[in-house]
Parts: structure tokens; sequence; C-alpha cells
């Protein structure tokens, strides 16, 4: 592994050259939302005057935000989108179709995210190789990029706010320049397509600005989970009340699902056509959270109650995927705390199963109604 320095101004023209034959995909501001002043919560409040950001195609590079913390949704949606045709057919046989898969430079990656793309390839390669993944996970490149975190993040509890795999370069800002860690041969190639913008000869200097950024982002963390510790409380608390404190509050909207960069649970449906037309097969995402999720023929759900469908996404997420490979199926990436409307989410939950005070909507709710 070689690390390079790569001069701020020198970026963009880098990025340009690399992307003359691939797509580039990278952090925008995202416009929208409702007023700050228009919500009561200070929560929420607070959340609404943050920019919200999204991962989106570049053709202007000055629309790319370098001090993004969190895209609303996570780069899962440019491997596997929330939409799309596996193949059509006829009597006669079928024809796969993977036209949303295209070359492309995924740039502004954080490391939390990159260890979301990481768990993803375990469950997407596990008994059956899945094409449909594995085939645009390929074909993008990977230009991860440091990051300070905000109140909500939470990667240096589950580990994951470093990175030494699963990309091509990555870029650490220290002010004036970048470190640039060069992580596959693919991202060596990237370098021999624009090497003059590169200097190898790091100094004392670099090094010591470097621990220096390490330790200031290391102190900046606000949020803490002990996840060593949430497998076996998930067990002793398995039939603990508040399970339906959190299933009465729940809206079943899914959203907690939709921005998890580790949740790839999807249905697939097929729609006919008339006139001999091929029918299509679709692919769409979907979420153990929605009431239809467990639903089978004759119209038996196993998992009727919100507060069943909930305790299986924790217990998946904090109990038995760390069964299975050893840690949490979380990146501490902080979507889930800032998307859910009534604050169920992994910190609070977190809280719930320790037995510590819960300052979240659920509670409240559940306070209110028992009154």
């Amino acid at each position: 592994m070689r690390i390079l320095k790569l001069q701020k101004k020198d970026l963009f023209p880098f990025l340009k050259v690399i992307s003359r034959e691939a797509e580039l995909w990278a952090p925008v501001v995202k416009r929208g939302g409702p007023p700050a002043e228009t919500l009561r919560d200070p929560h929420w409040a607070s959340l609404a005057k943050r920019e919200k950001f999204s991962f989106e195609r570049i053709q202007d590079f000055s629309r790319i935000s370098m001090d993004a913390v969190r895209t609303i949704i996570p780069p899962k949606k440019i491997m596997v989108p929330s939409l799309f045709n596996m193949f059509d057919f006829t009597e006669q046989g079928y024809k796969e179709d993977l036209s949303h898969v295209t070359d492309r430079i995924l740039f502004g990656i954080h490391p939390c995210d990159i260890h979301g793309l990481l768990i993803l390839d375990k469950l997407f390669t596990q008994a059956y190789l899945d094409p449909y993944y594995l085939e645009p996970r390929k074909k993008t490149l990977i230009l991860g990029l440091s990051c300070l975190p905000d109140p909500y993040c939470f990667c240096k509890s589950t580990h994951t706010d470093i990175i030494e795999e699963g990309y091509d370069l990555f870029f650490t800002d220290l002010e004036s320049y970048f470190l640039v860690w060069i992580g596959s041969s693919r991202g060596d190639d990237l370098i021999r397509l624009a090497p003059d913008f590169f200097d190898d000869k790091l100094t004392e200097k670099d090094i010591q600005t470097y621990i220096k950024w390490q330790e200031n982002r290391d102190s900046a963390f606000k949020t803490t989970i002990n996840f060593t510790r949430m497998p076996d409380l998930m067990e002793l608390n398995y039939k603990a009340p508040f399970w339906e404190e959190v299933g009465a509050a729940c809206l079943a909207c899914g959203s907690c699902t939709m921005v998890c960069p580790d949740c790839n649970c999807y249905n697939v449906v097929d729609k006919l056509f008339l006139g001999n037309k091929p029918g299509k097969r679709l692919r769409h995402w979907d979420s153990c959270t929605l009431p239809e999720y467990s639903q089978v023929a004759g119209g038996e759900n196993f998992r009727e109650h919100k507060s069943q469908r909930l305790k299986l996404w924790y217990t998946h997420k904090l109990q038995a995927y760390v069964s299975k490979y050893g840690k949490p199926s979380c990146v501490g990436c902080g979507r889930c705390l800032v998307t859910c409307p009534v604050q169920i989410n992994v910190k609070s939950v977190a809280d719930a199963l320790e037995g510590h005070p819960v300052d979240a909507f659920w509670k409240k709710f559940a306070q209110e109604v028992s009154k």
C-alpha cells in the first residue's frame, strides 16, 4: 500500500481525467424539506437546519460537497437500485437485463459506508452469487473520503471509523492537501492516468499533521454505544415490556431500513403485458418492518404486530449477524437517528436494552398513553 500527497487544487482536475470513460458519482447538497421554524420538536428543528446530501451523478464538479457528513440514502442505491428489471421473459425463455450496470466512479464515500458495502459483499455472496449486485459492484471504483463526525455519528463504537480494505483510493483531508491511500491495483491504475498531480515524498510534518487530525477526529465523537454487550442484552431483554412501547409508536413506514447501508431485503414481482409483449421480472427494496413482509398465502402473518417486526430487525442487527460474522450489522452512520420520525433507532433501543433513561419520542408517547 502506497500513500501519496495531492494538493487540493488538483483534486477536481484529477477527477475530470479519471471520469472521462466512467460516470462520476459524489455527494451533493439536496434541497428541500420543511422549514426549521415550523417544527415544534427541538430535535427535528435542529436537523431541519442541517444541509442534506445525496449521491448523484456529477456533470458540474462545483456541485460536489466535500464536507458532507452522511447522504440521505447510502451508496447501496448505486449497487442495487430501489427498483430495476431483472429480465424480460416470454413463453420461449428469458433475457437478462443488466442495463442498470454501468462503469462508475464513486467519490466521497466515507469509511462507515465502505464498511456497509463490505457487509453487503458478504450477504450477496453467501450460498448463491447475486449478479445483480456483484456486476455493478465490480464496475464501480470506490474513492473514499475522510470525514468529521457530527452528534449523530457513532462509527467509532462499531470500529468502522477507519477503513483498511474495500476501496481503490482513499483521500484524507488535511486542510491544504490530501493524503491518498492506494488500496488496489485499480486505484494504482487511476494514479497512472495523471501521475503529475501526486507527490510521493512525505515529510515528518505531513505525518504529524495526520496524527493531529486523527486525534481531533477521535475526540469529536459524542454518541457511543457498547456493542460488545448487545448480543447478550438482546437475549436477556427479548420479552422486555419496552418492545411493546416501541411497537405502539412505530409508524411501520420502513424508513429505517431504506436508509440503512446494510439492509438488503427485496421482493420480486412479475409484470405482464397484453399483446404478447415480453413480461418483466422486477426487483424492489423491501423491509422486514412493513406489515406485508411476513404475510404468506392465505393471509396469515407471522409477525402481525409492529413490536415483533422491530424485534426481528434489532435481533438481526445486534445479535444474529454478530454470531455469524463477529460484528454487528450496523456501521454507526447515524442515518436511523436522523430519519425515524418517532426516534426508534439503534441508540435509543441500546439505551433501553441497558436500562438507561430513554429520551425519545416513542418513550414519551408510551408515558402519555399510560396516564
